[in-house]
């Protein structure tokens, strides 16, 4: 085994590890466990990392998010933890996801890896490093009171807010990958043919191509896919009304693959989280939840799609090369709340 796959090795232990922890606090509320995950992880931090790793939750830089390579994010990187502050961080992790989401997550990370290995005769570039992901905590984890959290770093942006150990916001939750397939075999990273948002991209297509033509031509908004999606790294999505299909213009067997794609971003949370958001998405009613497709309708060429709702809107970008310069294989994609991102009205996020 080469020393680059080491802590891959390590990652995917823990992640069975966690993925049965999750398992036994599958009816334990998330807040709570976020709580306890919180507290140690800042238990275990030095009076230096502690600093590093904490800010006020009315902190305006608590809105401050994105997941693009950046030369500074605000957090502790995992980098700078010793082994024991690592475990910790990936049990924070591991409360805010579930066992899905925690896999998808290191995936991601260990993305980094092949990009370095790929991008390493590139003078000047972005930093590809699979421990440059950063923690931050917001106010003081605590069963009483206010707080958040967040992990992030490239292609990777969690955020999470907790009231009375009740998970009140998990928005902006941003999964990215580059590659979208691996298709190199490299010494480093996941194996080639891997693809952390199969799902996501797949079930879309396969909405796409169940449409008949008139569906197509409500679904289809423009020929050709944006270079990204919409508010990227601002504190909340267009408030823009929903394009595309309405639901209640497909067919049974349409409207479960959209329920099906809608899965595929809810089942990322623990069961509590995702089962609240599919209720908000039900008692709203599904047949205003719209699909809207822009772009190519076959992999390999630019493709995007939204799906909007009343409560919520998902965003899922693949128009950008990889780093072996294969077309459309970098995906994009995020679900946002349409009340308010960051446990925040809209009108108070703007008075930030």
């Amino acid at each position: 085994m080469t020393p680059l796959r080491k802590p891959f090795l390590a990652l995917a232990m823990l992640l069975i590890l966690s993925g049965a922890a999750l398992g036994m606090l599958k009816f334990r509320p998330a807040g709570a466990d976020m709580v306890r995950s919180a507290q140690q992880f800042l238990a275990g931090l030095s009076e230096e990392q502690r600093a590093q790793a904490t800010m006020a939750f009315d902190d305006p830089a608590r809105l401050d998010w994105h997941y693009i390579p950046k030369d500074k994010r605000k957090g502790l990187q995992i980098k700078h933890m010793d082994s024991e502050s690592r475990k910790r961080a990936h049990a924070l992790l591991a409360s805010g996801v579930s066992a899905l989401g925690y896999e998808k997550a290191v995936t991601i990370m260990s993305l980094e890896a092949i990009l370095r290995e790929l991008e390493k005769e590139r003078k000047g570039g972005p930093i590809r490093d699979p421990e440059r992901y950063y923690f931050t905590v917001f106010g003081q984890p605590a069963a009483q009171g206010r707080w958040g959290w967040s992990v992030e770093g490239h292609h990777l942006s969690l955020n999470f807010v907790v009231a009375d150990g009740q998970t009140t916001s998990v928005t902006p939750a941003f999964f990215g990958a580059n590659p979208a397939e691996v298709k190199t075999v490299l010494s480093v990273g996941p194996k080639k043919g891997t693809r952390v948002l199969r799902d996501e991209e797949e079930l879309a297509f396969e909405l796409l191509a169940s449409l008949s033509n008139e569906q197509r031509r409500a679904a289809i908004i423009a020929d050709k896919a944006p270079a990204d999606i919409r508010a990227a790294g601002e504190p909340h999505a267009p408030s823009a009304a929903p394009e595309g299909l309405a639901a209640k213009e497909m067919q049974n067997e349409q409207v479960e693959t959209l329920w099906a794609l809608l899965r595929a971003y809810t089942d990322k949370m623990p069961a509590e989280i995702n089962e609240a958001r599919i209720a908000e998405v039900r008692k709203a009613g599904i047949e205003q939840v719209h699909f809207a497709w822009a772009g190519a309708d076959k992999p390999g060429v630019g493709h995007s799609y939204r799906v909007q709702g009343p409560t919520f809107v998902i965003e899922f970008n693949n128009t950008q090369p990889d780093a072996a310069g294969n077309l459309a294989n970098h995906i994009h994609a995020v679900w946002r709340q349409m009340a308010g991102d960051f446990g925040l009205a809209r009108d108070k996020a703007a008075a930030k």
